[in-house]
C-alpha cells in the first residue's frame, strides 16, 4: 500500500484543509477533525485515478517542506492511497460462523454480496472511515 503524507491545518473559523506536498494540486478539506483522513484519502484516489502514483517522499522531507506550517500548529497525517484494479481475486479465509452470519445479514440489509460489503468494511477501516 502506498502512503501519501498531508500537512493538516486550521485557521479560526474554517474548515479542516489539507494539502499534499507529493501530489500538487492534490486537496481536501473537513469540517470535523473525524472526517479529514477518510475525506484525504478521497481526495487522493480521485486525484491518482487513472493515473501512475508518484513514489511518496520520505516524511522527513515532507516535515522540512513543511517546517513553517509544523511550527504554526498544522501536523502531518499518513493517508493510505487503495489503489483499484478493478479485477476481482478469489481467496480463502477463515472466520468464525456467527461472526459470518453477521456479515451476511448486514450484507443482506444493504443490499451486497458478501464479497463487497467484506471490501467496503475493509475500505473504510483503512481510510478512517468509522
Amino acid at each position: 500500500m502506498i502512503v501519501y503524507h498531508a500537512i493538516v491545518h486550521k485557521e479560526d473559523d474554517s474548515a479542516w484543509g489539507v494539502q499534499f506536498p507529493d501530489l500538487p494540486g492534490c486537496f481536501s478539506a473537513a469540517d470535523e477533525l473525524d472526517d479529514v483522513l477518510a475525506n484525504a484519502s478521497e481526495a487522493v484516489s480521485l486525484y491518482l485515478e487513472g493515473a501512475s502514483p508518484p513514489k511518496p517522499s520520505l516524511i522527513e522531507s515532507i516535515r522540512q517542506l513543511a517546517a513553517e506550517d509544523l511550527a504554526q500548529g498544522a501536523f502531518l497525517l499518513a493517508v493510505p492511497y487503495l489503489s483499484t484494479y478493478n479485477r476481482p481475486q478469489r481467496i480463502n479465509i477463515s472466520i468464525d460462523q456467527g461472526m459470518l452470519a453477521a456479515i451476511d445479514s448486514a450484507a443482506s440489509e444493504r443490499k451486497l454480496t458478501r464479497s463487497a460489503f467484506l471490501a467496503e468494511a475493509a475500505r473504510n477501516e483503512i481510510e478512517g472511515r468509522h
